[in-house]
């Protein structure tokens, strides 16, 4: 079981998620953004436009999917 924040993952808190997989991580970290979004919590709002820009190159996409999974696999 491994720990990561909210942060580590690109978003606005230190809220921790714990997962075997990194797959499980992103989900929960998924699932703590939507509920964030539902709520306007403003700092979780700007992450997310800063992502959506991110998402607009696949390539950078990828990066950054990538260097969040060596982080994870790294603890």
């Amino acid at each position: 079981m491994k720990t990561m924040t909210c942060k580590q993952l690109g978003g606005a808190c230190d809220l921790e998620f714990h997962a075997s997989t990194f797959e499980e991580m992103a989900e929960l970290s998924k699932q703590h953004g939507m509920e964030m979004y539902q709520q306007g919590d403003e700092a979780h709002l700007m992450a997310m436009n800063e992502m959506r820009e991110l998402m607009k190159s696949p390539e950078a996409m990828h990066e950054w999917y990538d260097n969040k999974k060596k982080v994870f696999e790294s603890l």
